[in-house]
């Protein structure tokens, strides 16, 4: 299980931008200072009436007439304040795993599409070790009720994420301004790393051999060679290493966030599927080497997340994880896991909220999920901070549910604007700001009309999308067909990439559109799959920010078998339009 952390401050993102707010939020944010505390926002919680949860609209309207809360002020690694609640909630979930481990165990005996038979049938293996299961987890289940009972009071002291920090870096370089342009690499994908149990719902097995998998080739790309540069640069482009990864080649991690200047040579452009229309699109094996944020979904198991903050540790400075409210304090339902939501960065992050979904239905409801809200610092010039927002969230799943996304988009967009308003500073200089996450809604089906015309895609652009129910001729959908991921054809990396590069073969493994009641589109043949994982990005105007330029999109084949979903990646070019000040 994880362990929560020693509870000391590991970094400090200074004193934020307090104009006109009452001194008793300056008092409180001055004390959270210094008990090196980082409070997340629950406006839409605990300021809320208890009719309001039931409500979305006047949920919305009440958040809007909410007072804001301080700022956050730091970030300790433990989720507890108090290492004795820390050491308190340890121990519950240890007394808890067995039991949690048998019920897992009882669920997996289910096989999925690419379990090969055993010796045994596989109606004795479930005639013999179901019984012995479920005799093990009732004479199991007084010590797990005993544990539940001591680590639900817990999670209201709880801090709804955990932080690690991997010391041993300088701080970024700072940016001049106007100066060089900075390539910035994100990555965003669905890994499903669920209970063994839950996750063969979704046809995956071995949860804790696919987390490490994913770590490990997270970090190796930061050893592949760099595919391409830039496009329009020329041969030879001198580009500042500041916003990304390792050099190709460089095995060691460069220390901080150093200025390395790597040499790209160019390569032709690489169009989405071979012969048809091009764009800023390439179907990738391997993740790039120039990732500088990662955003993840769906890492509800415990230990798969140790095993992703084990690995990318070393690549990625700060990690966020374990995130979401568990028990009984985001609403009436019992949270058993928490949102599944994973953010690695590079860069610092000076600020950090979670907000859970109050509206969640069905098996949702046993889950955590909302909107993760960072604020990233990329540097500093003349006394400004150069930083960007990163905003990831996961939202309601079941295809029939299209007015709860469409709602739980609307709190995304107001939580979101609250949090820049809240930890914006005089000056700053904004270079970007994402929203991305697994939406589970596209732009091709019938039964997703209602999310496909939302206001976010007035506020935020879609690099894939031209209107609704209207992507790029070379965007194609991230969820594949369940029943086939284990096909020869897509059971590899670069069986994989071959395939989606065949317009008529990867309709036969990329998940159909819906009609409107939410079953499959059977009659539906011109689909390019539904494309439910998304990275949107803002363009802040105004003399105080940075130009965003999408240089490419990635649809990422590197986890073949070991996720029902494509990870999707976004580089980005910022330039700089900003006058220095006098």
């Amino acid at each position: 299980m994880l362990r929560p952390g020693t509870g000391r401050v590991v970094g400090e993102a200074g004193k934020p931008h307090l104009k006109g707010r009452p001194r008793e939020a300056e008092a409180t944010a001055a004390a959270a200072t210094q008990q090196g505390i980082c409070r997340a926002s629950f406006i839409s919680l605990h300021n809320i009436p208890e009719a309001h949860r039931r409500r979305p609209r006047q949920h919305l309207q009440a958040l809007r007439e909410s007072p804001r809360r301080p700022p956050t002020m730091g970030l300790r690694e433990s989720p507890y304040s108090s290492r004795v609640l820390g050491g308190l909630d340890t121990t519950a979930r240890a007394l808890m795993f067995p039991g949690y481990w048998l019920a897992s165990e009882v669920l997996a005996l289910q096989r999925t599409t690419g379990e090969k038979p055993g010796c045994a049938p596989h109606g004795l293996e479930v005639a013999v070790r179901g019984p012995l299961l479920l005799l093990l987890l009732l004479l199991y289940s007084p010590v797990s009720l005993l544990a539940l009972l001591l680590w639900l009071p817990l999670q209201g002291s709880r801090r709804p994420f955990a932080y690690q920090h991997t010391p041993g870096r300088a701080p970024p370089e700072a940016w001049a301004l106007p100066g060089p342009a900075r390539t910035l690499g994100l990555l965003s994908g669905n890994v499903c790393l669920l209970p063994e149990g839950l996750a063969k719902f979704s046809n995956l097995w071995r949860t804790q051999w696919r987390a490490r998998h994913i770590g490990q080739t997270l970090v190796q790309a930061a050893r592949c060679s760099m595919p391409h540069a830039p496009s329009g640069a020329p041969n030879g482009l001198a580009i500042p290493h500041g916003l990304l990864g390792p050099p190709a080649g460089v095995l060691s991690h460069p220390r901080g966030d150093a200025v390395v200047t790597m040499e790209l040579p160019i390569v032709e452009e690489v169009g989405a599927v071979a012969g048809e229309s091009k764009g800023p699109c390439e179907i990738s094996v391997c993740f790039p080497p120039n990732l500088d944020i990662l955003c993840l979904q769906e890492v509800f198991d415990p230990r798969a997340a140790a095993h992703l903050c084990r690995f990318l540790g070393p690549q990625f400075e700060h990690i966020i994880y374990d995130v979401g409210t568990y028990g009984l304090q985001a609403s009436s339902a019992l949270k058993l896991l928490n949102s599944g939501l994973f953010l690695a960065s590079r860069y610092p992050l000076l600020a950090v909220e979670f907000h859970c979904y109050p509206n969640a239905a069905g098996e949702d409801a046993l889950s955590a999920k909302g909107l993760l809200c960072t604020q990233v610092q990329l540097g500093a010039c003349q006394g400004r901070r150069v930083i960007g927002y990163l905003n990831c969230t996961h939202l309601q799943a079941p295809e029939a549910d299209g007015p709860i996304r469409h709602e739980q988009l609307s709190l995304s967009l107001l939580w979101m604007q609250l949090f820049q308003d809240t930890h914006a500073q005089p000056g700053d200089v904004v270079a970007f700001d994402i929203f991305c996450g697994d939406l589970n809604f596209d732009t091709c089906s019938l039964g997703d009309e209602m999310e496909q015309s939302h206001e976010i895609f007035s506020r935020y652009t879609d690099p894939c999308r031209i209107g609704p129910r209207q992507d790029e001729p070379w965007a194609i959908g991230t969820l594949m067909n369940l029943l086939h991921i284990y096909d020869e054809a897509v059971a590899t990396p670069e069986n994989l990439k071959r395939t989606l590069e065949n317009s008529e073969e990867r309709r036969k493994y990329l998940a159909g559109p819906l009609q409107a009641d939410g079953s499959a589109s059977l009659s539906a043949t011109w689909h390019e799959g539904r494309r439910i994982d998304y990275i949107l990005y803002r363009q802040h105007s105004g003399p105080g920010h940075l130009k965003t330029t999408v240089e490419k999109v990635f649809f990422f084949t590197q986890l073949a078998t070991c996720s029902d979903h494509l990870p999707i990646g976004l580089q980005l070019l910022v330039s700089s339009e900003v006058e220095p000040e006098e």
